[in-house]
């Protein structure tokens, strides 16, 4: 299993970054009942921070988004495995094959924290440069604003008047 294809089986769950439990076990090629079986005996082992069942209605959601199992769905809602879980299923299932995939899999999840991190990093250079933008177009502005319309202060004139001259007066 390649880290492209674990990336495309990872959700975003309650602000948290999953893999249901049957793209779990495909990856490591036991039956999802097996797979669910050796998480229930070792509950202890997946706090709600984790691993936790999905609601019927996150399930819903989830489908809609073109999430199903490989053989055609499921009778109860799947479990959701954090990084975390994860991580400890390696603990549960202990095969060299499992040992293998959580390898995959952690290298995946860092994939795509750095990818977020990346994403991050960009959005604020872009932002900065958008403030220093906005300044500099906020002085080309005022510039043009000045050459189109200059201020106009009242002046003396300067020269010569016809109702200054004595002469003309009378």
């Amino acid at each position: 299993m390649d880290l492209i294809s674990i990336q495309s089986k990872v959700f975003t769950l309650r602000g948290q970054k999953i893999i249901l439990d049957f793209d779990l076990a495909e990856m490591y090629q036991v039956p999802t009942k097996t797979l669910k079986q050796a998480v229930r005996r070792n509950m202890d082992r997946f706090p709600e921070d984790f691993m936790f069942e999905i609601t019927n209605l996150e399930w819903t959601n989830l489908r809609s988004q073109n999430v199903t199992s490989s053989w055609g769905g499921t009778r109860y809602t799947p479990f959701a495995f954090t990084e975390q879980g994860v991580a400890m299923l390696s603990s549960v299932l202990k095969s060299p094959k499992a040992l293998q995939v959580n390898i995959t899999i952690m290298r995946a999840f860092v994939m795509i924290r750095q990818y977020y991190y990346d994403s991050k990093e960009l959005e604020q250079r872009i932002e900065r440069l958008e403030n220093e933008m906005q300044i500099k177009f906020k002085d080309i502005y005022e510039a043009l604003n000045f050459l189109l319309n200059p201020p106009n202060p009242e002046r003396n004139l300067i020269g010569f008047r016809q109702d200054d001259d004595p002469f003309l007066a009378k």
